[in-house]
């Protein structure tokens, strides 16, 4: 597998994603946006697309982020998906999954910065990609949006807080609200880069404060979901 990554931030990196990458010795390469790189103007090279979070929104200008070109992005995305490669989204990168497909992003009902449980819709229950989930499980949380929905998608999961957790665009098209990805380390790099974020929002009914926050033992359990998905995901995409 070839597979290509899009960061927007430093602070929002593939985290257990690497992990899972290396331990199949997978060709990688990525764009770093906030490092000033360029999308890749040839997708024929790869086999998966990756885009990872960050503050940013879909309507955030360059004006506003003089790297975030959320138009560019939109039609990398659309060119993977029309020529059959598999994509995934996390939190900022699924709406922009939902962007590219036609889907306007909205924001949250609750802004969730945590661990809080996602629980599997009676479609989600059926899929097979998430026959290793439990009904609910404690997932990692770190948002104020989530993305648009298409005629054809379907809504996996859903939290207390946000009622679209993941979602399925295609069989090989996913946009993951959630994290699944978070490593202790991810979780370091976004506390010292959110202070700001976590006092603004330390009364909300969602929102874990850094304490709380390094006070979780959920990773191992997390990123074993994630891993089981990727691997079914693959297959998928080579039976393609």
């Amino acid at each position: 597998m070839k597979i290509h990554i899009v960061m927007h931030e430093e602070f929002e990196g593939p985290g257990a994603f690497k992990h899972w990458i290396e331990s199949h010795d997978y060709h990688t390469s990525y764009t770093k946006l906030y490092l000033n790189e360029s999308l890749p103007k040839d997708t024929d090279f790869l086999d998966m697309l990756i885009i990872f979070g960050g503050p940013q929104s879909p309507k955030t200008t360059q004006l506003e982020c003089s790297y975030f070109d959320s138009k560019a992005e939109i039609n990398l995305i659309q060119t993977c998906i029309q020529k059959g490669k598999a994509v995934i989204g996390v939190c900022l990168g699924a709406q922009l999954i939902g962007e590219a497909l036609g889907a306007t992003f909205e924001t949250s009902p609750e802004q969730e910065i945590g661990f809080f449980p996602v629980s599997l819709t009676e479609t989600g229950k059926t899929n097979k990609k998430f026959t290793h989930f439990q009904n609910s499980t404690v997932i990692g949380h770190w948002h104020n949006d989530m993305p648009g929905l298409t005629e054809n998608c379907k809504i996996l999961a859903t939290s207390e807080g946000c009622p679209r957790q993941i979602i399925e665009y295609t069989d090989i098209v996913y946009g993951f609200q959630c994290h699944l990805e978070f490593t202790p380390d991810l979780i370091e790099l976004l506390i010292k880069n959110s202070s700001k974020e976590l006092e603004s929002a330390k009364n909300a009914r969602f929102v874990q404060q850094a304490d709380e926050l390094r006070d979780h033992n959920y990773y191992i359990e997390m990123n074993k979901l994630l891993f089981s998905f990727l691997d079914k995901l693959v297959y998928s995409y080579q039976k393609s």
